[in-house]
């Protein structure tokens, strides 16, 4: 199955794992308006599609993942035009982050400005060795607006956030797995390195996936441990529970329906 779009390539196979890639390898990869239109769509049709179980999002080519935001773009607008830039790009990156599918960013070379904070909605990062990310925003005389601000002091802390941000400077893809911004650095092709972690995910219990999902969003939250309970219990009226239990104490391997 596949769907059609001008600037994005997407592409389900045999197991549901839906491969995502911004196709503008002339421009770095880099977001624009339409990007972010068949963004939305695409996602839109992600949720929808209850055959796919889970999401990678990649880079066409070698060189970049994205590489940020289209300048030229950037360059036409007035104050008013850009909050609601930042608002249409902040809501199509929760959209991704709010998926309750594994969801990985093959960075597969350079993930900076926009490029790092679409990386960052992703639920996990695997990156090429040659990757670079960064936030370079203040080399612009801006700051991140697609939810950087908010989303690299959750991976990396307040301070290495305020360091990376304040600085502009890219970090290589060793130093971002050391901080924890990404999560691997591939020995070869950070695709090949995704669709592999994928492959441990997607063999579980879809709703179990699902809950794991939630639970973790409310991480740090007064409600947390309550959400985590309630998550818990929900899933004992389950087939999938019931199946994946028989299959341990019966020493094979289960076969879930996300029942």
């Amino acid at each position: 199955m596949s769907q059609s779009f001008e600037t994005l390539l997407l592409e389900v196979d045999d197991s549901g794992v839906c491969t995502l890639t911004i196709n503008r390898p002339d421009k770095m990869n880099a977001l624009n308006n339409q990007v972010f239109e068949e963004l939305d769509a695409a996602l839109d049709h992600i949720i929808e599609n209850s055959g796919i179980k889970g999401l990678i999002v990649t880079g066409a080519g070698d060189k970049a993942f994205v590489a940020g935001a289209d300048i030229e773009e950037l360059n036409t607008l007035d104050d008013s035009q850009a909050v609601k830039l930042s608002l249409r790009g902040q809501r199509v990156f929760q959209k991704l982050e709010d998926l309750t599918i594994p969801v990985i960013a093959a960075v597969n070379g350079y993930a900076l400005g926009g490029g790092c904070e679409l990386a960052m909605a992703c639920h996990i990062r695997v990156a090429s060795a040659n990757a670079m990310l960064g936030l370079p925003e203040v080399s612009l005389g801006l700051i991140p607006g697609y939810g950087g601000t908010q989303r690299l002091p959750k991976l990396v802390g307040d301070a290495k956030a305020l360091e990376l941000t304040l600085s502009g400077r890219f970090v290589k893809a060793e130093e971002a797995k050391e901080t924890g911004l990404v999560n691997q650095v591939a020995e070869g092709s950070a695709l090949d390195a995704a669709k592999e972690m994928m492959k441990s995910m997607i063999k579980q219990g879809p709703l179990a996936l699902k809950n794991v999902i939630l639970a973790i969003k409310e991480a740090g939250k007064d409600s947390g441990y309550g959400s985590e309970a309630d998550l818990f219990g929900d899933l004992y009226n389950t087939a999938d529970f019931k199946e994946g239990t028989s299959a341990f104490l019966e020493k094979r391997k289960p076969i879930f329906t996300g029942k």
